[in-house]
């Protein structure tokens, strides 16, 4: 019912920047959460970052939290991930979510899921 879309994905130098972004159609994502997860090669789906559905309240996972910043743009259907100071260990497939409850947290449950953008970071 709703299909979503990353792109910005690409290469990028340890200690640089990165903008990822969320495109969502189908339905209206105002009254949805929105979050972020990445996958690296050889391990587990993680989170890392998520939103409320009015965009007032955020959660990071604590190695990105400082570096990455979560908005969205409910007007345009919009999220994004902006990557500040990125380091290698970032390097993995980066997904974007969203979940019919409003609500933001560090789980995994969300309904809708898009295909994932990779980042890769070079030392």
């Amino acid at each position: 019912q709703v299909r979503l879309v990353e792109s910005g994905g690409g290469l990028v130098q340890a200690g640089g920047s990165l903008r990822l972004s969320c495109a969502a159609s189908g339905r209206s994502i105002n009254t949805y959460s929105m979050g972020w997860f990445r996958q690296a090669p050889g391990k587990e789906r993680e989170f890392v970052a998520s939103i409320n559905e009015e965009g007032f309240i955020t959660y990071y996972e604590d190695s990105v939290e400082g570096r990455f910043t979560l908005s969205r743009d409910n007007g345009k259907s919009m999220a994004y991930l902006q990557m500040d100071n990125v380091k290698p260990e970032d390097t993995a497939v980066y997904y974007c979510a969203a979940r019919r409850e409003g609500y933001a947290d560090r789980g995994l449950n969300y309904d809708w899921w898009g295909q994932g953008t990779q980042v890769t970071v070079s030392s």
